[in-house]
């Protein structure tokens, strides 16, 4: 989950959340960019974390008693394990790109853990296999892969808050152009992105995020129960081509 602390407490969006508001982003893609699975594509950037469920998880608080920031946890072999099966019941292609995903997440951190590095070996020859079916290039692939990480970037960003003040730019990442893009907020409080890789010139998006007044939890069950019990808000943003 993702938690920013607030005046008012703990906002919490979850990671199943925060991935269908990347599917938006891919949902506003510039059409001449779109690739040809496009539907597939669509569902694998919007599902990227579905497997991310917090309330069956066990690790959701600091050792003070907080919610626990998605950054803050460690590798999962259950997680990643889901991650594989989730998509490989769906499609091959989805499944591609999440695991795919999980190299992006996971590459640095193999070179100091060999259970991750072990991990990542199986990925590598499940991608193998995959591409193979498929009849998809590795370079392909990895360009494919390049729009669920752009999309997930941003959605990051701004379920984090990290949008610049006084139309400060922030970097996104690398989409399948290799250009650099850049996150600012307009004088209207609309925020754009530049270079602009969506279809229309303007459109909103959201995230449900939830608000905790408690600071401290005692354990999991209590933070569950204070969860399930927070009001449901959206987080509309509205982006404009500037």
């Amino acid at each position: 989950m993702i938690v920013n602390y607030t005046e008012q407490g703990w906002e919490i969006i979850t990671q199943r959340a925060h991935g269908l508001l990347a599917g938006q982003f891919m949902l506003h893609w510039a059409q001449k960019q779109r690739p040809k699975r496009w539907m597939e594509t669509l569902l694998a950037v919007a599902e990227h974390d579905d497997a991310h469920i917090e309330l069956e998880n066990d690790e959701l608080l600091t050792p003070q008693g907080g919610p626990l920031h998605f950054a803050m946890r460690s590798f999962d072999p259950e997680f990643c394990r889901r991650v594989t099966e989730f998509s490989l019941s769906k499609s091959r292609y989805i499944a591609l790109l999440h695991s795919l995903h999980m190299d992006f997440l996971y590459h640095d951190e193999a070179k100091h853990n060999a259970e991750i590095k072990a991990y990542l070996a199986e990925q590598a020859k499940l991608q193998k296999k995959l591409r193979k079916e498929l009849g998809i290039e590795k370079a392909e692939a990895d360009k494919l892969y390049s729009l669920l990480e752009w999309c997930d970037a941003l959605s990051l960003l701004l379920c984090q808050h990290k949008v610049q003040p006084e139309q400060r730019g922030i970097d996104i990442s690398r989409g399948p152009a290799k250009s650099e893009h850049q996150l600012k907020q307009n004088a209207d409080d609309t925020l754009t992105v530049s270079p602009w890789p969506f279809e229309e010139d303007k459109f909103e998006v959201c995230v449900e995020a939830r608000l905790l007044t408690q600071l401290k939890f005692a354990n999991n069950e209590e933070f569950k129960k204070a969860f399930l019990a927070a009001e449901v808000y959206e987080l509309n943003l509205v982006f404009k081509k500037h």
